[in-house]
């Protein structure tokens, strides 16, 4: 089969389309058929930061058919479509090749109205918005529609990926949603995702206005950028909020001592692969729900545009990723 293959830390060239055997699934897992390859942030880091012990193939998210089952795991599995979450950490098999094996839990059923795009672009960033939107004191420990029913919620970078799967999953809660942008680009695309309030911090005054739009305060903030944003998100959260951010901006988290001890704000750091078992379960649970009620959408008319590539460009996926891109990017898997 072909896959795309690292033995060296370094950038987007350490990468190299390789042949390899079709790997069989142990005790507990499944293979699948991979279709969907998605790239997150988190991709291109492990890539240049880690030297891994034995041949790496990247990416965490995808989405495919299950072709082959382990012991332990019911046949009927097989044929089943299904979305990917967590593919390649701590395990060598991730997402850019044809076929990879996976414990069974994490490959999740994918409803039939749902694309193996849309699967593929689920995984990390909305596992990580669910965990956001799940950390105030009070919980709800897993979303559903009504779970977040009077809560205004602040999602800084509406136009990215986690903060696209934020809105959608705060509105289908039946949460307020506020949401940060920098360009007319990215306003139409929070739109697009369902955010009510939207906030262009270069042209306006963004904490004025976000006070202006939520003069109760917000209650939960879903931060991409805590050291920029910290001072903004002291000024307009309310009584008891939680800040959670999930995105190092690069730079040290200064945070204002007696402003929020006024409000018991809590600085809450997230980072999906490291959250306890049982809050994994429920995102995984809630966003199955979000699918297969139609909730969690992607593409360009959902606020989140695909960039595409081949397999055998993979390397400037993950350079789309390091450079930005707006949206979602994906590697299509040869048949």
């Amino acid at each position: 089969m072909k896959a795309i293959v690292f033995t060296t830390s370094g950038g987007p060239d350490v990468l190299k389309l390789a042949e390899r055997p079709i790997p069989e699934p142990g005790p507990g897992e499944v293979r699948v058929r991979v279709r969907v390859s998605g790239v997150n942030p988190t991709d291109p880091k492990r890539r240049r930061r880690t030297d891994p012990k034995h041949e790496q193939v990247p990416n965490q998210d995808g989405a495919g058919v299950v072709d082959a089952v382990g012991p332990g795991v019911h046949e009927g599995r097989i044929g089943e479509r299904v979305w990917l979450w967590e593919a390649a950490y701590e395990r060598p098999g991730g997402t850019a090749q044809q076929y990879v094996t996976l414990p069974s839990r994490q490959a999740v059923e994918l409803p039939d109205h749902a694309s193996f795009d849309l699967g593929a672009s689920v995984g990390i960033p909305a596992l990580t918005a669910h965990r956001a939107l799940t950390v105030a004191d009070g919980g709800p420990e897993r979303l559903a529609p009504g779970a977040l029913y009077g809560r205004t919620v602040l999602v800084a970078g509406g136009a990215g990926a986690v903060g696209n799967a934020a809105i959608q999953l705060a509105r289908w809660a039946g949460a307020t949603v506020v949401t940060t942008v920098s360009s007319a680009e990215k306003e139409a695309l929070a739109r697009a995702a369902g955010a009510e309030h939207i906030v262009n911090y270069r042209t306006q005054d963004a904490s004025a206005e976000i006070q202006r739009l939520t003069p109760a305060g917000v209650d939960i903030v879903v931060e991409v950028a805590p050291a920029a944003n910290a001072a903004l998100d002291t000024a307009v959260v309310a009584n008891d909020a939680v800040v959670a951010f999930y995105s190092d901006d690069g730079g040290t988290v200064t945070v204002p001592a007696w402003p929020s001890m006024q409000t018991n704000i809590r600085w809450q750091g997230l980072l999906v692969y490291t959250v306890p078992p049982a809050a994994k379960d429920h995102a995984v649970a809630a966003v199955s729900s979000a699918l297969a009620e139609g909730a969690l959408r992607a593409g360009e008319e959902a606020g989140l545009p695909f960039h595409r590539f081949p397999l055998e460009r993979t390397g400037e996926a993950h350079t789309a990723v390091e450079n930005g891109a707006v949206g979602k990017v994906l590697i299509d898997i040869p048949e």
